[in-house]
């Protein structure tokens, strides 16, 4: 059998995010989704993830997996066999950025995760040309299904995390750098950014997708992630 995967799912998402990918990749590997979640910084979700995790494992992350990867790359490098960062983002969050999550948090706290999600997140998340209401609501149960604790737990690792470009350059195994051509919230030129970080890479920017391209476009994202595997 062919080397354990590990996929991590951006913030306020769970397994459902890499549905097709579990489908496809199941049956020849062991495969784990971590949650992430009862840990309020990056360092502590990684460490979380890297006690769970076999002692070695390709590693996917999508956004908010993503950054986590990029952190369980900076403690534990030698445990990762190959690395896919999906629609993230390696920069630390600006001032204003921060400013915002507090905000949400302190609304979501409030009573209002429902609201924050539907007006502020979930329409930054598909394409135009992607838009799927099937999706955008299978976005909103698994944020419900994972409450406002998460939420805040998350928003404030996310707020206080490193920039990780030092820890990108040191990466020396394969690395698939992939993200839909129409992110809002990672655009293409973070993705850009990670490739030039990473010797080796390789860069796909899937079209028709926005920041989901898991769900958005699976077909073609599954053939992609298929041949990192193969490396």
């Amino acid at each position: 059998m062919d080397e354990p995967l590990v996929l991590l799912p951006g913030m306020m998402c769970d397994a459902r995010l890499f549905h097709p990918q579990i489908e496809l990749f199941s049956s020849n590997r062991s495969l784990m989704v971590m949650e992430l979640k009862g840990k309020k910084t990056m360092a502590g979700l990684a460490k979380s993830v890297l006690e769970r995790a076999p002692a070695h494992f390709a590693l996917a992350g999508l956004s908010m997996g993503g950054i986590v990867a990029m952190e369980i790359i900076r403690q534990e490098p030698d445990r990762v066999t190959r690395l896919a960062l999906m629609d993230t983002n390696p920069l630390a969050d600006p001032p204003e950025k921060a400013a915002q999550r507090k905000s949400q948090i302190n609304r979501v706290m409030a009573g209002a995760l429902r609201s924050v999600m539907r007006d502020e997140i979930k329409p930054n998340y598909l394409c135009q040309a992607s838009k799927s209401h099937d999706i955008l609501n299978i976005c909103m149960d698994m944020a419900q299904d994972l409450g406002p604790e998460v939420f805040q737990d998350q928003s404030s690792a996310l707020q206080n995390r490193p920039d990780q470009c030092n820890t990108l350059q040191s990466v020396n195994v394969p690395s698939l750098i992939l993200c839909g051509e129409n992110d809002q919230l990672c655009p293409v030129s973070r993705h850009i950014l990670m490739h030039d970080l990473i010797s080796g890479s390789r860069l796909e920017i899937i079209p028709r997708a926005g920041h989901l391209p898991t769900l958005e476009q699976p077909e073609l994202t599954n053939r992609k992630l298929e041949e990192w595997l193969k490396q």
